[in-house]
C-alpha cells in the first residue's frame, strides 16, 4: 500500500521529500511517494460554457437584459490552466499508483489549499480512493514528520469544511463578473467603450482611492494663528485651551519669557516593527522605483531558488521551528546586508513575532544565503537586491534590542497651561538595523523627538498653523486601508494592485506617478458608478467571510448564500443606472441610445442554427424585414450604403461572426471579392480581370467619380493581399488621365507630355470648390506632377 503525498507546489514537495527521506520510500513502515500540484491546475470555464446550449447566448452577451444569472444554471465546469498539461499528466500517473492519497497542501484560513487539491481530484476522477489529511504548522522537518504520522482520515470532499468554504468564495467571486458587465454597460451607454472591472478587492481599491483623491483635491487651506512657547532646544509648549485666530494681527501678545519647569522623566521603549507581508514590502519598494508587478515576479524567482521564503503567505509571524531554522544563519545574513552582528543581542524568540500558529510564516530571508548583495543583484537585478536587503534587515531587527528613549514632560513656569514633551533617544536598538521609513518623504516621524531634551527658558511666539491636508493616496496608504478593513491577503492585495495599475493593460483602474496614486479613466468612471452599490461596499468581504465560516461549520450551504447575489445584481443595476446619470452630467458625457436590433434564428450559424441578435443598421442602411429574413436564412444580399466619407457604394455580404477589440459579435459582414470585378462604377472585362490577377497595371477609362458623377481614367492594379483595386493618378512619366476631378482629353494629355501649358476648366478642390487654372506637367519636389498656375 503506497500513500501518495500531494504537495501544493514543487518547493513544498521538496520539503516533504527532505523530511520523509526522499521522493519515494518508506517512513516508519508506511510506503509513500511525493507528488506535486502547481497551485491551481484548473479554473472555471467561461459562463456560456457552463450552461445549457439554449442559454449559452444569453450568458455570453454583456447585455443587462441577460442579468442576473441563476446560479442553478451553472454546472461549475472547470478547464485546465495554461501550461499545466505536464503537471496533470504526472499527477494522474502518481495518483493511479496509490492506495491512499494524502492531502499535504497548505492549511490556511481561506481553505485555498483544500480547494486546489480537491478540484484536481474532482477533475481527474479519483474520488473512490482512501484519503487522509496532513495538518502541519509549517514545512519544517519535525512538523512534516509529525503531520505524516498523525494524518487525519478524510471521508470525502464534501465532508471537508475548508473545501466547502473555499469553493463558496471561488463561486461568489465568479458570480461577481456580473458587476463588471453592469458597470461596463453603463460606460457604453455613456459613449465610453471601456471594460470597467469590478470585484470585492478591485471595487474596494477604486472606492478608497477615489474618495481619498476627492478629499485631497478638495482641500482648502485654512490658516490659524496661536500663542505658543519655544525653548532654546526647540521644544514647543502648547496650551489646548489657547484660542486660535484667523489673522496674525488678531493674536494678543500678553505673554513674556519664562523659565521651564521639568515635571517628569520616564524611560520608554519601542519594540521592533512587525515582520513584513508582501503588500508592505511592495509598498516600501514603490518609493525606490520598483513597481508592484516587478516585485512579484522577482520575489517569485528568488523564492524558487530558496533565497527568500514563500511569497503568498497570510502569516504575520513565524513559528518557533522557523525561527530555529534561521538562527544559525543570522550572522551570515547580517554580513550580506551590512548589519553589525553585535547589534543582534536579542537571540531569543519574541512572543510578538514568534508564535506556534502559522503555516509558511511571514516573508523573510530563505535558507540559502547569498554571498553578497552584488551576487543577488547580478542574478535578480536591482529589484532583487532591494527585496533581499529590506527583508533581511526587517527580520534582523527582531533580534536587536528595543529602541530606548527618555520622555521628559514639563511646563512654562509663569503660564502652567503651556506644556511640552521631549523624547530623548538613549539607545537606538533595532532602529540601527532597520528603518521602515527610509526614503519615504511622506512618513511622519516623532514630532517630539529631541536630542537635547527640555530647555531651561521658553520664549513666546505666534505659531502659524493650518488644517491638515488629507494624505494623497499612495500604495502604502491604500494597503493600510485594506488591511484595516481586512479586505484580501497581503499577497492578493499586491497582485490585484499590480493588475489595476498596469499601464500596459487596456483599461487600468489606477495610475501611479512616483508614489502618488490616482484614478485612471476607467477607475474614474467606476468610482462614480459605485456609491450605494453592493459591490462597492467595503464591508462585502466581511459578509463573504462570515458566510464562509457558516458554510465550513455546516450551518449554511453555498447554494443558500449564493442565491442572494441575484438580488444584489438587480439592486446594483438600478443603483448604477442612477449613478450613471450623475456621472454623465459631471463628466460632460451624453447618453447613447441603443441601436435598433434585429433578431431571429440564424440558420447558417457555425455549429448549427441558433438565436442571433444583430444591428439592424449598417453603414447608413436599415435592413428591411425581407433583408433580415434573408440574412437569417444564410443568404447573401446587396444594397446601397454610405461610406465614412459619405460616398455611396454597393455593399454585398451575409450574416457572420465578427471581432471587435477581442469581442466576438454577430452582424453583417461585407463580402471581400477574391478577384477584381468592379471599381468606381465600371465593371472590368474578363481580359482585364485576367491581366489584373496576373499583377499587371492597366490604364483604363470610364470610371465614374462618386462625388461629381464625372468620368475619368487612371492606372489601376490589384492588391491581392488586401483584395482591392489600387489606383495611380499620375505617378510616372506620363500625365495622369485626370486631376482634381477634371478628365483630360487625349489632345490635352499630348500637349502636357510635350511640356506645354494648357487652360483647364471645371477643376474641383479637396474642399469641393470648382475652379479654373492653367496647368503644366513638370517636375517638382523630385517627381513629375500637375502644377497649376493662377496668374
Amino acid at each position: 500500500m503506497v500513500a501518495i503525498v500531494v504537495a501544493e507546489k514543487p518547493s513544498a514537495a521538496r520539503n516533504m521529500a527532505s523530511a520523509l527521506g526522499g521522493t519515494k520510500g518508506s517512513y516508519k513502515g508506511t510506503a509513500y511517494e511525493v507528488a506535486s500540484l502547481r497551485g491551481h491546475l484548473y479554473e472555471f470555464a467561461q459562463p456560456h460554457a457552463m450552461v445549457d446550449s439554449s442559454l449559452a447566448d444569453a450568458y455570453q452577451k454583456w447585455d443587462l437584459g441577460n442579468l442576473p444569472w441563476n446560479p442553478q444554471d451553472l454546472s461549475w465546469k472547470r478547464e485546465p490552466q495554461k501550461n499545466v498539461a505536464d503537471v496533470i499528466k504526472a499527477l494522474r500517473a502518481a495518483l493511479g499508483r496509490g492506495a491512499e492519497i494524502v492531502i499535504a497542501t497548505d492549511l490556511d484560513p481561506s481553505g485555498e489549499g483544500d480547494l486546489l487539491f480537491w478540484e484536481a481530484i474532482d477533475e481527474l476522477g479519483f474520488h473512490g480512493k482512501k484519503f487522509s489529511r496532513m495538518e502541519f504548522t509549517d514545512e519544517s522537518k519535525a512538523s512534516i514528520q509529525k503531520a505524516f504520522e498523525q494524518r487525519r482520515p478524510v471521508k470525502s470532499m464534501q465532508d471537508e469544511g475548508d473545501y466547502r468554504k473555499a469553493m463558496y468564495r471561488s463561486q461568489w467571486d465568479f458570480l461577481s463578473m456580473q458587476f463588471t458587465r453592469i458597470a461596463t454597460a453603463m460606460g457604453r451607454h455613456s459613449g465610453q467603450d471601456l471594460v470597467l472591472r469590478q470585484g470585492r478587492l478591485k471595487s474596494a481599491m477604486v472606492s478608497l482611492v477615489g474618495d481619498q483623491q476627492k478629499a485631497y483635491d478638495a482641500y482648502v487651506k485654512k490658516p490659524f494663528f496661536q500663542n505658543r512657547f519655544r525653548d532654546e532646544n526647540d521644544v514647543m509648549y502648547t496650551n489646548p485651551d489657547e484660542p486660535r485666530f484667523d489673522q496674525k494681527g488678531q493674536v494678543p501678545q500678553q505673554y513674556g519669557p519664562s523659565p521651564v519647569v521639568l515635571d517628569s522623566k520616564a524611560g520608554k521603549k519601542t519594540a521592533p516593527p512587525k515582520l513584513l507581508d508582501l503588500a508592505s514590502l511592495s509598498s516600501m519598494l514603490i518609493g525606490k522605483g520598483v513597481k508592484a508587478n516587478l516585485t512579484l515576479s522577482t520575489y517569485q524567482k528568488m523564492y524558487e531558488d530558496q533565497v527568500v521564503s514563500y511569497p503568498r503567505t497570510e502569516d504575520k509571524t513565524i513559528t518557533p521551528e522557523q525561527f530555529k531554522d534561521l538562527a544559525p544563519l543570522v550572522d551570515k545574513i547580517a554580513a550580506v546586508v551590512g548589519v553589525d552582528a553585535g547589534l543582534l543581542t536579542h537571540r531569543q524568540p519574541r512572543s510578538t513575532h514568534v508564535k506556534p500558529q502559522g503555516a509558511h510564516g511571514a516573508n523573510r530571508p530563505g535558507l540559502k544565503v547569498p554571498s553578497s548583495l552584488d551576487e543577488v543583484e547580478h542574478k535578480y537585478g536591482k529589484a532583487g537586491r532591494l527585496i533581499y536587503e529590506m527583508l533581511a534587515k526587517n527580520y534582523l531587527a527582531m533580534l536587536a534590542e528595543d529602541y530606548l528613549y527618555e520622555q521628559q514632560k514639563g511646563h512654562v513656569e509663569k503660564y502652567p497651561g503651556f506644556v511640552g514633551i521631549a523624547n530623548v533617544p538613549k539607545s537606538p536598538g533595532w532602529r540601527a538595523v532597520f528603518d521602515p521609513d527610509a526614503g519615504d518623504d511622506t512618513a511622519e516621524g516623532d514630532e517630539n523627538e529631541s536630542g537635547k531634551g527640555l530647555g531651561r527658558n521658553a520664549e513666546p511666539f505666534i505659531f502659524e498653523g493650518a488644517n491638515k491636508r488629507p494624505e494623497h493616496p499612495t500604495m502604502k496608504w491604500l494597503m493600510k486601508q485594506l488591511e484595516k478593513r481586512d479586505v484580501g491577503t497581503g499577497a492578493t492585495r499586491t497582485s490585484t494592485y499590480s493588475e489595476v495599475t498596469n499601464g500596459k493593460a487596456r483599461y487600468p483602474l489606477l495610475t501611479e506617478k512616483g508614489r502618488k496614486l490616482r484614478l485612471a479613466q476607467a477607475g474614474e468612471m467606476s468610482w462614480r458608478l459605485l456609491p450605494g452599490t453592493r459591490i462597492g461596499d467595503l464591508g462585502l468581504t466581511e459578509k463573504v467571510y462570515a458566510d464562509m465560516r457558516d458554510i465550513a461549520a455546516g450551518t449554511a450551504t453555498a447554494e443558500e448564500r449564493l442565491a442572494v447575489v441575484a438580488d444584489w445584481v438587480r439592486e446594483d443595476i438600478a443603483t448604477m443606472t442612477k449613478n450613471a446619470a450623475s456621472m454623465r452630467a459631471e463628466l460632460g458625457l451624453k447618453e447613447q441610445v441603443a441601436a435598433a436590433r434585429a433578431e431571429g434564428v440564424w440558420q447558417a450559424a457555425p455549429g448549427g442554427p441558433k438565436k442571433a441578435v444583430f444591428k439592424k443598421i449598417w453603414s447608413g442602411h436599415e435592413f428591411s424585414d425581407d433583408e433580415v429574413a434573408k440574412l437569417l436564412a444564410g443568404e447573401t444580399i446587396s444594397f446601397e450604403a454610405r461610406s465614412k466619407a459619405d460616398k455611396s457604394f454597393t455593399a454585398t455580404g451575409a450574416l457572420g461572426v465578427g471581432d471587435f477589440k477581442g469581442r466576438k459579435f454577430v452582424g453583417f459582414q461585407l463580402e471581400v471579392p477574391d478577384k477584381p470585378t468592379k471599381w468606381s462604377g465600371r465593371t472590368f472585362a474578363p481580359a482585364e480581370v485576367t491581366a489584373l490577377l496576373a499583377g499587371q497595371t492597366l490604364e483604363i477609362d470610364g470610371f465614374v467619380s462618386a462625388r461629381t458623377g464625372k468620368t475619368f481614367g487612371c492606372k489601376v492594379s490589384w492588391d491581392a493581399k488586401a483584395k482591392k483595386i489600387v489606383p495611380d493618378f499620375g505617378s510616372g512619366d506620363k500625365p495622369p488621365r485626370s486631376w482634381c476631378q477634371h478628365v483630360f482629353t487625349d489632345a490635352e494629355r499630348k500637349d502636357l507630355a510635350a511640356g506645354k501649358t494648357i487652360q483647364g476648366t471645371g477643376f474641383v478642390s479637396a474642399q469641393g470648390k470648382t475652379f479654373d487654372a492653367k496647368v503644366r506637367w513638370a517636375e517638382e519636389g523630385g517627381k513629375k506632377k500637375i502644377v497649376p498656375s493662377f496668374t
